[in-house]
Formats: structure tokens, C-alpha cells, sequence
């Protein structure tokens, strides 16, 4: 395993960040794996050097956070837990959502129950709340790495401009800023490359993307994408615009330099954005062992500038996707 310090922060992460979406309760999504089976992939993770985990409250409902919780049970110390809030918990509760500081303190206390910790190590804003004042969002999130709750502050997709505001109001007021942004990036979605990522740069904010696979399109030729569970009942992969913009050109290429490597197109798909500058450390999530290990082996695949050329060259702009 290789690791790296999150932006410019000095918290050492695995340049392979675990994502825990897949674990949890099916009967949330039907792709989602059961606590035994999410605690083996955690397991093996754990193995593999992994020490970055991600999860959120809305995943499975609070479930992913428990398995995560459970697995990691005397071994927290060593472990990076980044967790996330934001959408809405119960339905009949309006501020079981959104980034107020009822909302914020409310579900933070549940996520560090349910994870089984009295502080959690990145706490991330999963989209912008355009209802509350960036202001109070701050104060509210300040005053939780203040008490000890939260250690590092995070965001998640959002417009540039907003992240930049955000980062401007902590310092007018003094505030702890994001030292991250998890956003939506992988090689047949770059538009983050126009102005969120060179921000991110900028600032010295680390960056860990999600969906680096595209949500398995870039894992399996395009006409082959609805061979899986996920593919059949994953109707987020077609809100995205990855068969727009050269996508199955680039999924073509994917497939074509995998070929020629002898690797799965998932490996070649996950070293392009390892080898891009401005990543920490993506966001992989999973639903075997094997997969996970194909993807800690993504490490040791160096693409030439030619491959890298090769595999960018079909892109064209899209329309923005992801920040909903």
C-alpha cells in the first residue's frame, strides 16, 4: 500500500480509500451486501494496508456506519473514518437534514454512535444546503472540532464558487476550514478538471473522488454494462453523462490498453486517475474481496504520458453532473 497526506493536512490516508456504500441492508438497495459480508471486504481491506474508510449516515440508513463501526471495534486508533451528512434521516423529521446547526449536532451524536467512536476523523458536508447560511454551517461545524467531535472537515460535490465561499468565510471568521473535496471525477467525467480541481490545488485542499469507476461503466465493455446486479438495478449510472462526450470511445480504449497489459479495465481505469496530479486518494467501492484486491494492484500499473493522452483524447464536455 501506498500512502499520502490528505491535501495539506499531515493525516497520513491509503492512497486507496475504502468506500462503504455497499455494506449495510439490502433491502435498501438490492446490491448492497449484508453486515457479514461488508466486515470480510473491511477485513481484508485492513490487510491490504488500507487505513480510509468512507461512509455517510444516509447509506443504508445509518447501517453502513454500524457494520464499518462493528468491524473496526479495537483497531479505531489506526483507522481513518470519514463520514458525511446532510440528506434527510426521517421523513417525518425536517431537520434530520440538511446542514443547520440542529441537523449538523443532531447527526453527528447518531453517526458517532452508530460508528461506535467519540470522535470522527473527517467530518464531510454531502452537498450544499442552499436553505442555510455558509455561515452557520461553519460555526456549527467549528464548534464540533472544538468539543473533540471531529477532528478534520470535509465537502462534498458542489459548484467552485460555492466551495471557495465556503473556504473564505472560515477564514474572514476564523474558523477550521474543508480540508477535503470528495467529488465526482473518474475518466469519463472531467469537468471537475475546469475549476474545482484546480481549486482544490490551489488551496491545498485534498482530493478524494467519487465514483472513479463510473459506477462499474468503466469496469466492462459498454455493451456488456448491465451484466451485473448493479448494472441492472443502478438507475444513478444513467442520470450521469457517461455515454455522452466520447464515453464509449473511452471505455473502448480502457478495454484496448487492459488488453495489451493483461490487467481488468477497472485497474487501467483506476491508475489514470491515481496518476493524476490533484488525487489523494480515490474512493473504491465494492462488493467482493477480488475486486478490492484488483484495485490495491492499480497501484504498481504506471501508465506512459502516451497512455494517458491515448485514453483522455475522445473526451468532450458534458453537462454537469453530480453536485444533486
Amino acid at each position: 500500500m501506498e500512502y499520502t497526506t490528505l491535501g495539506d493536512t499531515g493525516l497520513e490516508v491509503s492512497r486507496i480509500c475504502l468506500g462503504c456504500m455497499s455494506f449495510g441492508d439490502s433491502d435498501w438497495r438490492p446490491w448492497v451486501l449484508d453486515p457479514e459480508d461488508g466486515e470480510e471486504i473491511i477485513e481484508r481491506a485492513i490487510d491490504l494496508g488500507i487505513n480510509f474508510f468512507d461512509t455517510a449516515n444516509m447509506y443504508s440508513n445509518g447501517e453502513s456506519e454500524r457494520v464499518l463501526g462493528d468491524a473496526l471495534e479495537g483497531r479505531r486508533d489506526e483507522s481513518v473514518v470519514a463520514t458525511k451528512c446532510y440528506f434527510q434521516m426521517d421523513d417525518e423529521d425536517p431537520n434530520s437534514g440538511g446542514l443547520s446547526r440542529k441537523a449538523i449536532e443532531q447527526e453527528l451524536e447518531n453517526s458517532l454512535d452508530r460508528l461506535g467512536m467519540d470522535t470522527i476523523d473527517l467530518y464531510q458536508i454531502h452537498r450544499w444546503d442552499d436553505d442555510t447560511p455558509i455561515e452557520e454551517t461553519l460555526r456549527a461545524l467549528d464548534d464540533a472540532v472544538r468539543r473533540e467531535k471531529v477532528r478534520y472537515l470535509g465537502a462534498s460535490s458542489m459548484w467552485a464558487h460555492q466551495f471557495a465561499d465556503a473556504l473564505h468565510t472560515s477564514e474572514r471568521l476564523g474558523l477550521d476550514r474543508f480540508v477535503s473535496m470528495q467529488n465526482h471525477y473518474n475518466l469519463v467525467y472531467r469537468e471537475e478538471e475546469r475549476e474545482m480541481l484546480p481549486l482544490c490545488q490551489k488551496e491545498g485542499v485534498g482530493v478524494m473522488p467519487w465514483s472513479p469507476l463510473a459506477r462499474g461503466y468503466l469496469t466492462r465493455p459498454h455493451e456488456d454494462i448491465d451484466a451485473t446486479k448493479r448494472g441492472e438495478t443502478e438507475e444513478h449510472m444513467y442520470r450521469h453523462p457517461y455515454r455522452e462526450g466520447g464515453g464509449d470511445e473511452i471505455n473502448e480504449r480502457v478495454k484496448e490498453l487492459a488488453a495489451d497489459r493483461g490487467v481488468t479495465m477497472a485497474q487501467i481505469s483506476l491508475s489514470w486517475l491515481l496518476h493524476q496530479d490533484w488525487v489523494d486518494a480515490p474512493i473504491v467501492g465494492t462488493t467482493s474481496v477480488e475486486h478490492l484486491e484488483d484495485a490495491v494492484e492499480a497501484l504498481e500499473i504506471d501508465l506512459s504520458s502516451g497512455d494517458l493522452a491515448y485514453l483522455e483524447e475522445p473526451y468532450e464536455p458534458v453537462r454537469v453532473s453530480g453536485h444533486e
